[in-house]
């Protein structure tokens, strides 16, 4: 499928990619026929350039359902938005707390300087 083939190469270019820590920059170490990357290409800079964007790739291939492939954008929301806005909004800690005993202080102990630190200002 053309799409797992461009998901590969997409993969390739990124893991093997020349870091030119001068330049503060990416390189393509090699040419990608299906990226439509040639060999020396800047992937990454700090400014003035285009960053690579899989979604357009796909697009010039005519690939159908490029959302499916690729995934929705991140502000749309995918499995981590939804872990973010449903799950962590469950209360686990509350469960938590009735498993594990509370450590309280003992009583009648004297208190350090009187009592008059901000340590000991629990009330």
């Amino acid at each position: 499928m053309l799409a797992d083939d461009i998901k590969e190469e997409w993969r390739s270019l990124w893991n093997d990619s020349i870091g030119d820590k001068v330049r503060a920059e990416g390189i393509a170490n090699r040419s990608f026929d299906l990226l439509f990357v040639e060999q020396g290409t800047v992937i990454t800079a700090t400014r003035d350039f285009r960053p690579l964007r899989l979604a357009e790739i796909l697009r010039l291939h005519d690939v159908q359902s490029v959302e499916r492939v690729v995934g929705p954008h991140p502000s749309v929301g995918g499995w981590t938005k939804f872990s973010k806005t449903v799950l962590n909004k469950q209360a686990r800690t509350r469960r938590l707390e009735e498993l594990m005993p509370r450590r309280g202080c003992k009583k009648n102990l004297q208190l350090k300087k009187g009592g008059r630190g901000w340590l000991h200002n629990s009330q």
